[in-house]
């Protein structure tokens, strides 16, 4: 009977897409694929691998970088490694910084992932009375592979690159609600502009459910079978969860009608009580894998889930990597807001993330080996 109710709950789904998108024809097809919780043994083994992280020794982004002609912004947050197809040995991270007034999206380029670069705004303030007017958070980049251990290389389409990105309306403070969802594009895959006038995700929506009805915050993109998949956290209150988005175009959206994909307090000890958030969805073999943090147990920690289809999530209860490993103090408070990469040189994870201690609001760097 489970399987049953599955069944009719993913064809209506599959309706309300086809009715909106005609295009997405991958999901006129039956799913293939049981939505039975993934069991414990196969948790253990599909999350191995990205455990027993070692720390580098301080902050490859300091609190107090200093980037020229925007020297007022410090705090530096959400990092997203990627590479460009016509500069296969170069490394190019985003993330952001805050002055007071709002988030500006700034890169930043290496040749060996820990040593960065020749800083610039990737994208600014959006004009005034617009959704981004208060800041954007690029790093929801169209890759040509989502491969847990492909290169990161950003694809065009149009002759452009794509990405989502989290927005603000309000200069003044930090985070202020409503946030957005907007896309944007770009020539040089370093600067980017606003693709569409309109946010793609807003608390506005006639389809926008009670769980997110406060904020929207940060999209994860992912491509597959001809269809965009947008994660992305929203809060209601203190309360942040993950939901799903799918389009066919990247500018128009259906949220998925059983959102959230991934709730609150689930995972043993409370890890993620509070907040399940800020997804990154990679391949890994016959299975996707998720990281996101969770907020619990007085700190934000590193979590991991899986699942077969996209659609249904089942979360490793025990975080990957807790608040407060770092014997500096670098992560005393949080350990969050993650970008996992690859290098193949040394057949190494580099997981860069947002760690929030001592030093302030800092990238900070764990590695696998």
């Amino acid at each position: 009977m489970k399987k049953l109710i599955t069944s009719y709950r993913f064809t209506g789904f599959v309706l309300a897409c086809i009715a909106c998108f005609p295009l997405l024809d991958s999901f006129a097809q039956p799913a293939k694929e049981s939505a039975e919780p993934i069991d414990a043994g196969a948790l253990a083994r599909w999350s191995a691998p990205y455990r027993g992280w070692t720390y580098y020794p301080d902050a490859v982004i300091p609190a107090d970088y200093k980037i020229p002609g925007a020297e007022d912004f410090h705090s530096y947050d959400v990092p997203c490694v990627y590479r460009l197809p016509d500069k296969p040995d170069v490394w190019y991270m985003s993330f952001i910084g805050f002055n007071g007034h709002g988030y500006n999206s700034f890169v930043v380029e290496s040749n060996d992932l820990v040593h960065w670069k020749n800083p610039q705004v990737a994208m600014g303030f959006g004009a005034e009375g617009k959704f981004d007017h208060g800041g954007c958070v690029v790093g929801a980049y169209l890759y040509d592979s989502w491969d847990v251990r492909a290169s990161r290389t950003l694809k065009k389409k149009d002759g452009k690159y794509w990405t989502l990105y989290g927005a603000y309306p309000r200069q003044g403070g930090y985070e202020l609600r409503p946030g957005y969802e907007g896309v944007a594009a770009s020539i040089d895959g370093l600067h980017w502009t606003r693709a569409a006038d309109d946010p793609v995700l807003s608390v506005y929506q006639k389809d926008c459910r009670e769980w997110e009805k406060d904020c929207i915050y940060q999209p994860w993109l992912v491509e597959h079978d001809g269809a965009y998949y947008n994660f992305y956290n929203a809060a209601n209150g203190g309360i942040e969860q993950m939901g799903l988005a799918l389009s066919n175009d990247l500018i128009h959206w259906v949220r998925y009608p059983f959102n959230p994909v991934v709730s609150n307090g689930l995972s043993a000890g409370g890890w993620d009580a509070t907040f399940a958030s800020d997804a990154k969805v990679f391949r890994d073999g016959d299975h996707w894998v998720m990281f996101y943090f969770g907020v619990g147990q007085g700190g934000a920690s590193i979590m991991i889930a899986f699942s077969r289809d996209l659609l249904h999530w089942t979360i490793d209860p025990e975080p990957l990597y807790k608040f407060g490993g770092h014997p500096s103090g670098l992560d005393k408070q949080y350990a969050h807001k993650i970008s996992l990469v690859f290098n193949p040189k040394n057949e190494t994870f580099y997981m860069f993330y947002c760690a929030v201690g001592t030093k302030g609001r800092t990238i900070g760097l764990l590695t696998g080996k």
